[in-house]
């Protein structure tokens, strides 16, 4: 590749990854199964999109499998939730260089269960905070954050860098985690992510989470640790009895003594959505995103607005991948929902589509969410989060109003 033989794109992307192979103090490379990679305008800008397409122009062509994330635009919607036109013209160009390049354009956060289910002890190269979290913790791969570029240099060149979480000695528990508390719903998971998170804050470390209670669905899971990633820059987590890593706490810590102990109660959790404060008692947007609601989240969403009419001053979101739209559509879970007024955008996430922009526009400013993701995202763009179990959200998606 060096040699230039498989052509510039692949040069230059190992040239690149060579670089982050040496800063990193990597001894070698390591075949991948797989990419995952960000696709978003909100993230690329013209100046992503202007690099895809010199790469197509290079011939570039992915030499595994390729997934992209969550985007900023749902075609078919952009207009109803009042876009601004940039966005539809940048996705497009970002989305036909890809696609030229052999991605697939799946555009979710959740490929792990959609199309690609990490399998233990491979290799990857995921760039999605909550997808590696997922890959790393709950299938047992290995893959560190790609960013962007290096994602997309990992696709052209189907191999990374070996550091960091591809070795085993980083994947070893460091930190002690009590839980005592029966946790049940995406939010309250999403919470324990973000208590935990907030005291490690560090992307080497690796927390172990024991309790008599611990026992998540998938979907919890899935909410722990998109959380945990985004409050903590955490990349991994043991679980024990839970994660494939953890069969009991000696083998979460490899012998090693922890450095830190915590412990958390259900009261503290509690205690956290009182710390989302309202500005006022009317919700301008709810919003269940990030990650993408699975097909099980819109099934449970369906059955509790069912009947209902949304309060015509608050508009409601769902983001989700386009194969768990199709078979909730199927199942008839889309046409409740939509019967009463929720919107239901397909391969997008609400932090990656110009959030700050929609603020402006129509003047949105609390939002609430079941997401904790979310909600330490959105601040940011000039929001007020309020972060909630879900069933409070679905009563402010109905009454306008935010119960507490």
């Amino acid at each position: 590749m060096l040699d230039g033989r498989h052509g510039d794109a692949a040069r230059s992307a190992l040239e690149f990854q060579l670089s982050v192979g040496e800063f990193f103090k990597a001894e070698d490379f390591v075949p991948i199964r797989t990419a995952h990679l960000a696709s978003d305008p909100e993230s690329l800008r013209d100046a992503g999109a202007a690099y895809l397409e010199e790469m197509v122009s290079k011939d570039a062509r992915f030499r595994v499998p390729t997934t992209t994330n969550a985007g900023t635009v749902d075609f078919a919607n952009s207009e109803l939730i009042g876009q601004r036109d940039v966005w539809p013209r940048r996705a497009r160009r970002i989305l036909d260089s890809l696609e030229s390049m052999g991605a697939h354009l799946c555009n979710t956060c959740v490929n792990y269960q959609t199309i690609d289910q990490p399998l233990f002890g491979e290799h990857l190269a995921w760039g999605d905070t909550g997808t590696v979290i997922w890959a790393n913790a709950v299938g047992g791969a290995r893959s560190n954050f790609e960013a962007g570029p290096a994602a997309l240099a990992a696709g052209l060149t189907g191999r990374v860098p070996r550091y960091g979480y591809h070795l085993p000695p980083q994947r070893l528990a460091t930190v002690r985690v009590q839980v005592d508390a029966k946790l049940h719903g995406r939010a309250a998971w999403g919470a324990l992510g973000c208590l935990i998170g907030r005291e490690l804050n560090d992307y080497w470390t690796v927390p172990c989470i024991l309790g008599e209670y611990l026992r998540p669905l998938p979907d919890e899971l899935k909410s722990f640790g998109a959380s945990l990633a985004s409050y903590g820059s955490v990349a991994m987590f043991h679980m024990v009895g839970v994660t494939p890593e953890a069969r009991n706490e000696a083998e979460a810590f490899g012998g090693i003594e922890p450095a830190r102990h915590l412990s958390f109660t259900a009261d503290e959790i509690e205690k956290l959505y009182r710390e989302f404060v309202p500005e006022n008692d009317h919700a301008d947007l709810v919003v269940f995103t990030a990650p993408q609601l699975s097909i099980m989240e819109i099934g449970e969403l369906a059955q509790s607005f069912a009947g209902k009419t949304l309060h015509p001053d608050t508009r409601t979101l769902i983001t989700t991948s386009s194969i768990a739209a199709a078979e909730s559509r199927r199942l008839g879970y889309v046409q409740t929902l939509e019967s009463t007024g929720v919107i239901i955008l397909e391969g997008v996430c609400f932090y990656v589509m110009a959030p700050h922009e929609l603020a402006e526009d129509f003047g949105y400013r609390t939002l609430i969410t079941d997401s904790a993701k979310l909600a330490n995202i959105i601040a940011g763009y000039g929001y007020n989060p309020v972060f909630r179990p879900t069933s409070v959200c679905v009563k402010a998606a109905i009454t306008g109003q935010i119960p507490w």
